[in-house]
């Protein structure tokens, strides 16, 4: 009895360790998010300036976009991080 149980509880230490060695933290999720982030960013830049023609009002629409869509990018990550599909 004694036995089972701990066969029991290493299948499901192990179970679960491997669930989170395929799951992201959510630190890993907001360095991703950034870093994509200031990609987008300057590429939302050098459009809206190829459009408007002035650098205050582009780095403003840059500014908002990077804010929203790091907040977006964030919560779509973690969102997929529960979906086990493709992993």
């Amino acid at each position: 009895m004694i036995a089972d149980q701990l066969v029991l509880n290493s299948k499901n230490t192990k179970t679960s360790f491997e669930k989170d060695k395929n799951s992201e933290k959510p630190l890993r999720s907001i360095a991703k998010a950034v870093s994509w982030r200031v990609i987008g960013t300057v590429d939302t830049l050098i459009i809206s300036y190829f459009f408007v023609e002035e650098v205050v009002l582009a780095a403003s629409i840059a500014s908002i976009d990077f804010v929203t869509k790091m907040i977006l990018y964030f919560f779509h990550e973690r969102i997929w991080n529960k979906i086990g599909w493709g992993k």
